[in-house]
Parts: C-alpha cells; sequence; structure tokens
C-alpha cells in the first residue's frame, strides 16, 4: 500500500518505462517515419532511437529521484507515527538511528548517505513542491533538485519560496530568462542559484560568513593503491592564500630537469 503522492510518482516511472518499450518495439509498433529517406536509413533510425532513449532515461532518472524522494518521506512519516513516544532525547536519537539504518539497509548505502537522502526527502515534500513535481514530470535531474536543496539551506520560507519561484514558476514576478533550469548542466545551474541566494539573503554576508566558519573542518577519505584524500573547509581567502603558496613553492622547483607538472608539484 502506497500513500496517493507515492502512487502518482510510480505512474510516471511506468509512463517513462512504457515509453522506452515502444523504442525497444516490445510495447506499441513504431508510428512510420515522417521523412522517407529516414525510413530507408536503418542506421538514421537506429541512431534518433538511441538519442530518443537517452532523452526517456533520463526523464525515468529524475521520476524515479522523484519516487525514492516519496517513499522515503512516507516511510519516515509512517515510522515515527508507529514509534511509541521517545522519554528522553536519548532515545529519540535511537529511534532517528534506527530510522536510517534500515532505510540504508534497503538501499545498500551507507548510514550517510541514507540520511542525507531523508534529510532532502524532507526539503522537497516540506519546503520545495515545485522542485518535487519538476522533478517527478522528469523535466529536472536529480542533480538539479539537490542544488535547489542546498542553496536554499538557511534560507527563511519566503526565501525559499521566492528562489524556487524564480528559476520554475514561469508566472514569478521575476521568472529566471533564458534556458530552462532542467536544461542548463548542473554546475551552470549552481552558478545561477547561488548568485540569486547571494543577491536575496536577508542575512548579511558578514554573519553568514562567521556562521559558516564555526563550521570549518579538514576530512581525510582513504583511496586505493595506497593513497587518500585530504579536503579542507576553511573560510575563502585562507584557502585562497594556501592554494597560492603551494602554487609559488611548485613554480619555484619546476624546471629543465623536473619531469612532474605544476599539478603533481603542488
Amino acid at each position: 500500500m502506497l500513500s496517493a503522492e507515492s502512487g502518482a510518482a510510480v505512474e510516471a516511472v511506468a509512463a517513462s518505462a512504457a515509453a522506452l518499450a515502444a523504442l525497444a518495439g516490445t510495447g506499441a509498433a513504431d508510428p512510420p517515419a515522417a521523412d522517407p529517406l529516414e525510413a530507408g536509413d536503418p542506421l538514421r533510425r537506429l541512431a534518433d532511437g538511441c538519442l530518443d532513449g537517452l532523452a526517456e532515461v533520463a526523464r525515468l532518472e529524475a521520476r524515479t529521484a522523484a519516487l525514492k524522494v516519496r517513499l522515503a518521506a512516507d516511510y519516515v512519516q509512517a515510522t515515527r507515527a508507529l514509534a511509541p513516544p521517545a522519554p528522553s532525547p536519548r532515545d529519540r536519537a535511537v529511534q532517528e538511528m534506527a530510522l536510517v539504518a534500515e532505510v540504508g539497509c534497503v538501499l545498500t548505502v551507507s548510514e550517510r548517505a541514507a540520511a542525507a537522502l531523508l534529510a532532502d526527502s524532507r526539503a522537497l515534500t516540506t519546503e520545495l513542491p515545485l522542485t518535487l513535481a519538476a522533478l517527478q514530470a522528469g523535466t529536472l535531474s536529480w542533480a538539479h533538485a539537490r542544488i535547489l536543496v542546498q542553496e536554499t539551506a538557511g534560507l527563511d520560507r519566503a526565501g525559499t519560496a521566492g528562489l524556487e519561484a524564480h528559476f520554475l514558476d514561469p508566472d514569478a514576478p521575476n521568472p529566471a530568462r533564458g534556458c530552462p533550469a532542467g536544461e542548463l548542466v548542473a554546475s551552470r545551474f549552481r552558478v545561477k542559484a547561488r548568485t540569486w541566494r547571494e543577491r536575496h539573503h536577508p542575512a548579511g554576508i558578514e554573519e553568514r560568513h562567521a556562521t559558516s566558519a564555526a563550521d570549518r573542518r579538514i576530512e581525510y577519505t582513504p583511496d586505493r593503491d595506497g593513497m587518500a584524500w585530504l579536503s579542507a573547509y576553511f573560510p575563502a581567502d585562507t584557502a585562497a592564500g594556501i592554494w597560492e603558496r603551494a602554487t609559488a613553492a611548485a613554480r619555484a622547483l619546476q624546471g629543465p630537469d623536473e619531469p612532474r607538472t605544476l599539478t603533481q608539484l603542488r
């Protein structure tokens, strides 16, 4: 048994699956080619069919992501309703950890990834209705949806609604111009969303910088072949200073007898 919202998401996924089945020739018969030249060129029809298939797979992936969001949000709601009242904050934390662990086990992902999915699902189902609707329609990818979740974090309800409407509501007072959000490369869309956020954030940059600086940290991630990644989240001026000093030191080591690249020396 699923909720009405999850049921609608299932139907959207089924529509994409049916479209792919038709392309594969396992569904309805292919319509005759409009161009006689195309009808006589099987390679052209194959190439066009592959592009159509890739486009439909992209829609299917977006719709599947929307379904995952709906199911995750419904699971959280149902599980919390079934759970007895937690007598203490510790017991409440244990309940939340168990909830995250169940989702991680089902999806075969880490608890960190499961917690991130649940957080994204909560934001999309409670604060970003236009984003979730576009995701379910297949006009917005999961990467774009996550960018909207990330760039609206820390905004109040009015700011969140304003940013979302700017990019996804053509009837908004000042809608985004040019290419629709879902047709932009995700990295380019992030720049546009972040620019809007910076211009309309109710808090000043000094206040936001002080809050973010409190979260500065260094992370260590092991990799294969005896290697590892060391990443840092610093204030921009500190990070830029480290980068410039490392670059200057690397350039000083360059010479005709040094085979390593600047990146390797840095």
